[in-house]
């Protein structure tokens, strides 16, 4: 008798998969028994596209090990593009049950040099790519009444980086587009969840070293290797992960945190009303001592990887 796997049967997507945690993800996916899409447009990592082979590099590992994938090149920022790579899901494999959305590309730089184009580009793989991917693959999943995505968010947006507004903005709003995506397609039991992956790959590998501190956050940080995500996004993937949707989590190494979302914290009223002069002088000194420090994601998560 045949060992049952905890993705039997499922069809996944999985953006970005050519290296780092796509291809991690991928290739796990596929040794929990499912049929992998594997995308990748082949570009370097501020976006330029090359001739790169990685999507059918990841397919014939996944083949080697006895699994069942098949490549896709398709651009996420492009509606044409992620339509495409849904179809070419279910033509091959009849279905659609997960999605990962984890494409990405980096144009970090401090806020008062980055071009609009630095903007854009990245804008539009992380947002616009999750949000494609997302939207064709919603169709086929409504038909289906079920489905999980899964989108790659970063604690650059959830807590603050340097130099990185454009990503940072990006990752936030892939929070809040897959908050409204648990609750628009709930009814057809549909789920979305976020991760904030910590694993060194390509997009980590431009992090600059400048300070004995820096390098001994990259050395901490190269202790992360991308197969460590895989588990969880596989979990969300399954229908054992079926009862949790609208989640943030973030993975580091062996640790897995469930992230806060926005609520309010504390409030100050005054039956007549604020003057600007009420506001200084009573609501901001009662409010301020819940204020929320200025800090980057390394000062939240200050201690070695466990």
């Amino acid at each position: 008798m045949s060992e049952t796997k905890p993705l039997d049967g499922k069809v996944l997507l999985v953006t970005g998969a050519g290296g780092g945690i796509g291809r991690a993800i991928a290739i796990e996916a596929a040794k929990a028994g499912a049929s992998v899409v594997v995308n990748d447009l082949g570009a370097t990592l501020d976006g330029q596209r090359t001739s790169s082979a990685a999507a059918q590099d990841a397919v014939s590992e996944i083949e080697k090990l006895g699994g069942r994938a098949v490549a896709n090149g398709d651009d996420v920022s492009d509606a044409g593009g992620a339509s495409a790579m849904v179809r070419q899901a279910t033509d091959t494999f009849g279905r659609l049950n997960a999605v990962v959305n984890n494409a990405g590309i980096l144009r970090d730089c401090f806020f008062h040099k980055m071009t609009h184009a630095d903007f854009d580009a990245v804008v539009k793989v992380h947002l616009y790519g999750a949000f494609n991917v997302s939207r064709a693959a919603a169709d086929v999943m409504r038909e289906q009444n079920s489905g999980s995505l899964i989108h790659m968010t970063s604690t650059s947006g959830l807590v603050g980086n340097l130099a990185q507004a454009n990503y940072s903005a990006a990752k936030l709003g892939i929070t809040a587009l897959s908050k409204s995506l648990a609750l628009d397609l709930k009814r057809w039991n549909i789920r979305s969840n976020c991760i904030a992956p910590f694993a060194w790959s390509r997009m980590t590998s431009s992090i600059k070293v400048d300070s004995p501190e820096q390098e001994e956050r990259v050395n901490r940080m190269k202790e992360m290797v991308p197969n460590k995500i895989a588990p969880l996004a596989l979990h969300l993937a399954s229908d054992a992960g079926a009862d949790t949707t609208g989640q943030i989590f973030a993975v580091r190494n062996n640790e897995i945190f469930l992230m806060s979302q926005p609520r309010p914290v504390r409030s100050v009223h005054k039956g007549e009303g604020w003057t600007i002069e009420d506001v200084g002088n009573h609501a901001i000194p009662a409010l301020k001592r819940s204020y929320v420090p200025l800090e980057v994601s390394a000062d939240v998560f200050c201690w070695d990887p466990i």
